[in-house]
């Protein structure tokens, strides 16, 4: 698994609004919901490449934003037919999904001055979860992991339940953002 890689393996390339999940000039695309105010209403309509959804949710300033992340993310697999699952196997990848940005903005929360923003996309194959912050660190699974220990089991966990995951900085701006990516239901 990367930690540095911009984006993950398969030729995609960056994403089309940047790596970053913010429009050019550092601002979320339009759209971006302040969160607590209105936590089901995300970037409606917004569209990458053909055939892909995206949400935007702005954590900053936000209390409670690790609920109101997993309630946005799931207002999404809901509007993205993710959610409700038709087999075992199809909610296990939603609660994945749920569980890897519940890690994420933990971790922001925790090591990185709070995180600033959820961006989620999703295509026929992969979903991608992005949570930016200002932290400077770099983070990574634990090691050795040991699981009887209370603690530290959040990159880990991404690292076993997603495809990818890495890490994107852009010159000239303070801060991160963490990515992973998971696999769609089949």
């Amino acid at each position: 698994m990367s930690t540095t890689r911009p984006y993950s393996p398969g030729d995609r390339g960056p994403e089309s609004s940047g790596a970053s999940g913010a429009s050019e000039g550092g601002a979320p695309a339009g759209g971006a919901s302040t969160g607590a105010a209105v936590p089901s209403v995300p970037s409606e309509g917004m569209q990458g490449a053909p055939g892909r959804q995206l949400r935007r949710l702005r954590l900053e300033g936000e209390s409670g934003v690790v609920p109101l992340a997993r309630d946005f993310a799931r207002q999404a697999l809901y509007a993205w037919g993710w959610l409700p699952a038709a087999s075992a196997d199809r909610r296990a990848a939603a609660e994945d999904v749920l569980l890897v940005v519940s890690e994420l903005v933990t971790n922001a929360c925790l090591h990185a001055e709070g995180p600033e923003e959820l961006f989620l996309a999703c295509d026929d194959k992969v979903i991608r979860v992005e949570v930016s912050d200002r932290g400077s660190g770099q983070p990574a699974p634990r090691t050795p992991h040991r699981a009887g220990r209370p603690g530290g089991h959040g990159m880990f966990i991404v690292q076993r339940l997603c495809l990818d995951w890495g890490v994107v900085r852009t010159p000239g701006r303070s801060g991160k953002t963490v990515w992973a990516e998971l696999g769609a239901p089949a």
